[in-house]
Formats: structure tokens, C-alpha cells, sequence
């Protein structure tokens, strides 16, 4: 019988994962690793060693270990099984045997390639207006020829790890607290918040509307530059996560109330004060949500039937000192129509609990965010309704729900409106139309 090393076995386990094959121990009852992709790579590559490059590379090799040991809390839970291979594989090397070096080879790339794949999943729940959004560079090829390209394989791994500052800090801060206490599960709740901030970028230029905290924050360069408060969705109306790219602004933008408003606000104040409430306010019945509507006369309107909601309206406010859209939206592509707008009612930011728009978002400071995005004061070229000024650049916007919060190096949860630090979010607002305010 051939005695195999510890390397070589450990690289059969890994690729007999990959394949499917029944193995022993907890990573193969839990997950298939892509040692075939890595081996593949190898062999299609003909690579030279990544983390032998330049005979031992114990840094690298100790940074690896160390952030396979931490991975539960990056959602992948056989992190410390593959932190043990891992080690082991690399004593192994250390033989100085060809055939060990070139199995310790393989078995390093496949746990590294597993643990990016882990980190880089889209994340749940999200819609991607566009597929460039999504966590890019998953594949083992992808991964392991980028991780090769590194000038510094050790600091490589550190600023892959990182993910994006929101995402470090929080789960750092869950890892520091885990070790302190002496138990390594982390919780589901925090575990439920990194799964929804994987997706922001590390670097660039973006902003974040948080519905979990009610508030929206500018990144230049991947840092915190500014924030404002937000009002967002109810329980029953959540703001969706979405990540999207913003190209223009709308000024003197229309106002289409939703469905339940006519019903409860503008139908029985019609029916109470007559129709000269409904042209104050710069109403207007339209026959469809379009940028081209018909105006429908409101005296053939059956006013009793659209407060019973028997009849169900399509009204459009004209831009104005009243309009609830305000003097600016923010639109982006979505499904949803979800979008960032102005408000003539800034008492409600005063409030801590900020969860009160049907799923859009209103904004504190609109003048500042748009002077944000143009880069100049944002002036209304003239007094027509919806009047659309590009931006000089495309800017990406993350709609997320973050419950979990640092306060001096400690983590902490905010109340969880949505439900969604226990249950994934399987639906979102929808059908709204431009209503959602």
C-alpha cells in the first residue's frame, strides 16, 4: 500500500469535494470546494506558484490561516476546517518535496478560492438595475490569477478580506467582542447585516441610503464625505435594497399620488370642499402613468366611488410650493420606480423613527445632495414641469437595510422595522408606478 502525506491527502478530500464524492469530515458533509477549477487552472495556466513563489511565503500563509479561522463570520462556516488544511498542507511544503509543494499549492488556491467566492456572492434580496453591480471576479480563474498579480500577496489578502469599510468594521467588531467571549458563533443578526453591505464597492465614488438607520451618506474615494437624514418605508412598504447608477435630476418634478391617498385624503376632500381644493393644489386626473398623459375633466369623476375605492384614480400634482415630490427627484433605473426626491415637510426628519414614506425616499437637504452630484448649485434652468439635467458622470446609488452599529469599538442593533435581521426579504414594494412618495 502507498502511504500517502498529509498534503497529498489533503488534496484528494479537497478535489473528491469538488467532484461530489462522499468524504469524511465536516467540510465535505458541508460544502464542495472548487479544487477542480483549481486544478484546472494549474494545468490550463501552467501557472508558478502563488504562495511558494519565492520559496515559503509564512506571512501570506499565516494571513490566510487567520482570515479562513474568522470566515463563520464572513458566511462561510467551514472557515477553521479549511484553516486546519491549510496549516497542515503548508507544514507539509515545508519538506521541501516538489510533489508536497505543488499539493500544498493547490490546496492553499482551493481554500482561498472558496473563502472570495463566499465573500463575493450577490447578495440576497438585492435587485441589480445592472449585472456590473453584482460582487464581481468570483471565478477560480478570476481569483487566482488576480491573487498571482499582487506585488504583496499578504496585503492582498488583507484588502480582499476588508470587502468595503462598512463591511470591515462591523465585522471585525464581531469577531474582536466573539474572541473576548470565548463564543465563535456569531450572530445571525450580524451575519443578516454583512450579507446586505457585501455588495457596496470598496472605493469610488457612491452614496448609501441606509433604511435601517434612516439616513443617506456620500463616499468619495470609499470614505464617508457627508450624510443627511432620509425618510424611508414603513414595515408594510419597506424600501427595496437596490444598487443602481443615477444619471440625471429631475427639477419642478409631478407628484403621483398613490392609490390609498386618493382614497383616504383627496377623494373625501374633493366630496367635502368641492373641486376648487382638487385645482389649488395643482391636481390633475390622467388616464395613465406616462410622461404623455390625457388630462381627464375632474366634474365627470365619480368623486363617492373613488373615496369607497370603486373607482381608482390616476392623479398627477403639478410642480408648486405644495408638491410633495418638493423642487428635485433623484430618479435611477429600478423595477420598483423607486426614487430620491425633495419634501415641502421637514418636521418629520426631527423624528428618530424615520420609517414613514410608502417605499421611496425623501431626502433632508436636497439642494445639497444635488449640488453634490453636479458639482455645482443646483439651479432650475426654467419652470417646466420634469425638466431632466444630465450629470457629467454616472453615479452608482446602494439602497441597503443596515441594523448593526460600532459605537466605541462595540456592536449594537437597531430596532429591526422590516423583519430582516431574522427573515431574508422575499418581497419589495411594488407596482407603484411613481406613486410612492
Amino acid at each position: 500500500m502507498v502511504e500517502w502525506g498529509p498534503a497529498v491527502k489533503l488534496t484528494s478530500i479537497l478535489i473528491g469535494s469538488a467532484l461530489g464524492v462522499l468524504t469524511p469530515g465536516p467540510v465535505a458533509a458541508q460544502m464542495s470546494l472548487p479544487s477542480a477549477s483549481v486544478a484546472a487552472f494549474y494545468d490550463t495556466f501552467h501557472s508558478q506558484n502563488i504562495w511558494f513563489r519565492a520559496g515559503q511565503d509564512d506571512r501570506a500563509i499565516a494571513q490566510l490561516i487567520g482570515i479562513l479561522q474568522r470566515a463563520p463570520f464572513d458566511g462561510l462556516p467551514q472557515g477553521p476546517q479549511l484553516a486546519a488544511q491549510v496549516q497542515a498542507a503548508a507544514a507539509q511544503a515545508r519538506t521541501g518535496s516538489p510533489a508536497d509543494v505543488a499539493a500544498a499549492e493547490r490546496v492553499l488556491s482551493s481554500a482561498w478560492v472558496a473563502y472570495v467566492q463566499a465573500i463575493k456572492r450577490p447578495t440576497s434580496g438585492m435587485i441589480y438595475a445592472y449585472p456590473v453591480l453584482k460582487p464581481q471576479g468570483s471565478s477560480a480563474d478570476q481569483i487566482l490569477l488576480t491573487t498571482a498579480a499582487a506585488p504583496s500577496l499578504q496585503a492582498y489578502l488583507v484588502n480582499t478580506a476588508n470587502v468595503n469599510p462598512i463591511y470591515s468594521q462591523l465585522r471585525d467588531a464581531g469577531w474582536a467582542e466573539a474572541q473576548a467571549s470565548g463564543n465563535l458563533t456569531p450572530d445571525p443578526r450580524l451575519l443578516a447585516n454583512l450579507e446586505r453591505v457585501r455588495s457596496i464597492p470598496p472605493g469610488g465614488r457612491f452614496l448609501v441610503v441606509d433604511a435601517g438607520s434612516s439616513m443617506l451618506t456620500l463616499y468619495e474615494n470609499g470614505q464617508q464625505l457627508d450624510s443627511m437624514k432620509v425618510i424611508t418605508g414603513t414595515s408594510e412598504l419597506p424600501t427595496p435594497m437596490i444598487a443602481s447608477v443615477m444619471y440625471y435630476i429631475t427639477y419642478n418634478p409631478y407628484w403621483h399620488a398613490p392609490d390609498h391617498l386618493v382614497r383616504k385624503t383627496i377623494a373625501p376632500n374633493v366630496l367635502h370642499l368641492g373641486l376648487k381644493y382638487f385645482s389649488s393644489r395643482k391636481y390633475d386626473v390622467i388616464d395613465e402613468w406616462s410622461e404623455n398623459p390625457t388630462v381627464v375633466d375632474p366634474t365627470t369623476i365619480d368623486w363617492k366611488g373613488a373615496a369607497a375605492g370603486t373607482v381608482h384614480l390616476k392623479i398627477r400634482q403639478g410642480p408648486g410650493p405644495l408638491n410633495s415630490m418638493g423642487i428635485l427627484k433623484f430618479p435611477f433605473p429600478n423595477p420598483e420606480d423607486i426614487y430620491l426626491h425633495d419634501t415641502p415637510d421637514h418636521a418629520k426628519f426631527a423624528l428618530a423613527k424615520r420609517n414613514l414614506s410608502n417605499g421611496c425616499v425623501r431626502v433632508e437637504d436636497a439642494k445639497r445632495l444635488g449640488r453634490w452630484l453636479l458639482g455645482s448649485e443646483p439651479v432650475a434652468p426654467g419652470t417646466d414641469p420634469e425638466t431632466r439635467v444630465q450629470l457629467a458622470k454616472g453615479t452608482p446609488i446602494y439602497l441597503t437595510y443596515i441594523t448593526a452599529q460600532v459605537r466605541d469599538g462595540k456592536l449594537s442593533y437597531l430596532p429591526d422595522v422590516y423583519g430582516w435581521d431574522t427573515a431574508p426579504p422575499t418581497q419589495f414594494a411594488s407596482g407603484y408606478q411613481a406613486s410612492a412618495n
